[in-house]
């Protein structure tokens, strides 16, 4: 299944209220691309993006629940994935990694980000199948990925329409991984591993 990372609409307004420009980005924005712009660097140059596999813990920081988005997308199909956006140009990976935690899960979910996080892997997507184990058909795009505790209420927006928490051994199933696009079942499983939440 290709994945389908939303960009967003130039017709709306952007995270800080202000217009697009469909022409030249943001309005006051120079780091965000026009559409005519971001396809040209899609077909030249690999995309940096990072990505969160938001999961709550208990008292001494075992994962007890995974969040896994339902995405709608703008051709009408429904899939499972997992918080993800691309970082702009100018922004710290830490600001992308929050922007993208608030636009997903709401203002009010309250993630715990480290002053300098670390990703638990990078993942690779290639727009070709069989390349790596995560496909996006639209590009070639570099992921910094996370495991981000969060311990507020979580509302999705945008195009997230809705979180389901589960525990680690369903999130890491054989059916939700058939259920999420561009090979994010695998980046799911590599996270819970990563924080020793597999048996």
């Amino acid at each position: 299944m290709p994945v389908r990372t939303p960009d967003p609409d130039p017709r709306e307004p952007d995270d800080d209220g202000s217009g697009r420009d469909p022409l030249g980005g943001a309005a006051g924005n120079p780091g965000w691309l026009s559409d005519v712009e971001l396809a040209e660097a899609r077909r030249r140059l690999p995309m940096l993006y990072v990505e969160a596999v938001p999961v709550r813990t208990d008292g001494v920081g075992a994962v007890t629940e995974v969040g896994i988005l339902l995405r709608s997308t703008p051709v009408g199909e429904i899939s499972r994935t997992i918080v993800s956006g691309r970082v702009r140009y100018g922004e710290s990976v830490r600001d992308a990694l929050f922007r993208h935690l608030e636009n997903d899960l709401g203002p009010m979910a309250f993630p715990m980000l480290p002053p300098q996080p670390s990703p638990f892997t990078v993942a690779e997507y290639f727009p070709i199948p069989g390349v790596s184990a995560f496909h996006d058909d639209r590009q070639h795009a570099v992921s910094l990925a996370f495991v981000v505790p969060v311990t507020g209420t979580c509302e999705p927006r945008q195009d997230a329409l809705e979180v389901t928490w589960m525990p680690p051994e369903e999130a890491c199933s054989d059916a939700l991984a058939a259920e999420m696009e561009g090979g994010r079942g695998t980046l799911v499983r590599l996270a819970l591993a990563s924080v020793g939440a597999l048996r």
